[in-house]
């Protein structure tokens, strides 16, 4: 249980420890696009390689295990689900592409024991036909600045102490020891957040909004549910990066003066689903939710509340009367 900020300080620096003694980790694709590839087949065939081999591995970054040769963990979505199922091997950035539970022996042998990317797997380019070994010089990522995305397919998101190791919870903590709710507000107002939706509000009015609102009780709803046929950005990161979500909620729950949230998520994402429950989870355990989180006066309580599936629960009243448990109808506000 963490019960100040020295105490996140210090699990965050084991976790960093224990991320940089590994030599080799083996990152798998478990959105559901690669999933549905069969990502996971590829998964369980790398567990029965290594065990074959009798190859000790980590499969959660602070784990107690002899001599390991490699970590073998899960990843959230890449966004190139047409190459999946994906598999990237660390250090280096080394992305392979289509992989099959036939390839898994080869790259146990070439790339894992030997150091040598096995090329077939590789990323061929489909007009030149060149080699791209490295995940971030294939062009479809070149270009791409990754913000709430930056840590799908690189951080296992069923591992709290995996996002530790990458910063996680640092400005939740920075929000409350170091800042006053109006000084995150004013934060978000100056870097012109908006809303993902077609209106592209601003984020920071918004907060300002609920923060001067009259009433005692506030809540802070985020929105998982989009109903567009084939939009799956809110999948995305709520699987990939589940805690950054929670993290978010927490720092606007701080800044407008919410104790209480709700991820609102589609039913038809059993995996989203999943992954925040685990991470609501985590977070619950080591005090990062709860009462008087990491010994602050903010406390915070988040659940998941699974939608019906009705396209128009994705507008805001709609939403909110589906979470009460009444029927999903907007209404005139």
């Amino acid at each position: 249980m963490l019960e100040s900020r020295q105490d996140l300080h210090q699990l965050a620096a084991r976790a960093r420890e224990a991320l940089e003694k590994e030599k080799m980790r083996i990152l798998i694709c478990a959105g559901t696009g690669c999933v549905a590839n069969g990502s996971l087949g590829v998964y369980e065939a790398f567990q029965a390689e290594l065990a074959k081999r009798c190859l000790s591995y980590k499969v959660q970054l602070v784990q107690e295990v002899e001599h390991p040769v490699a970590a073998l963990n899960i990843s959230g979505c890449h966004g190139f689900c047409q190459m999946g199922p994906l598999v990237r091997l660390e250090p280096g950035g080394v992305l392979y592409c289509r992989v099959k539970k036939e390839d898994v022996p080869e790259i146990v042998t070439e790339h894992l024991l030997n150091n040598r990317p096995v090329e077939r797997l590789l990323y061929h380019h489909p007009l030149t036909g060149q080699v791209v070994a490295r995940e971030d010089d294939i062009p479809f990522y070149r270009r791409q600045v990754r913000i709430a995305l930056e840590q799908c397919g690189r951080v296992n998101p069923e591992d709290i102490n995996d996002y530790l190791a990458h910063g996680g919870y640092q400005a939740l903590e920075k929000a409350l020891f170091e800042m006053t709710p109006e000084e995150v507000i004013r934060v978000v107002l100056d870097s012109g957040l908006r809303g993902r939706g077609g209106a592209g509000f601003p984020t920071g009015r918004k907060w300002t909004f609920a923060r001067s609102a009259a009433g005692e009780k506030k809540y802070v709803i985020c929105n998982g549910d989009e109903g567009d046929p084939g939009a799956f950005m809110d999948r995305s990161v709520m699987e990939g990066a589940p805690h950054r979500v929670l993290e978010g909620m927490m720092i606007a729950a701080y800044a407008i003066g919410a104790d209480e949230g709700y991820v609102y998520v589609r039913a038809e994402y059993p995996l989203a689903v999943k992954r925040l429950k685990r991470a609501v989870a985590d977070a619950e355990r080591l005090g990062l939710l709860g009462d008087h989180i990491l010994g602050s006066p903010f406390s915070f309580r988040i659940h998941i509340k699974e939608g019906a599936g009705a396209f128009v629960c994705g507008e805001e009243t709609a939403l909110i009367a589906s979470i009460e448990g009444q029927r999903g109808m907007p209404r005139p506000r």
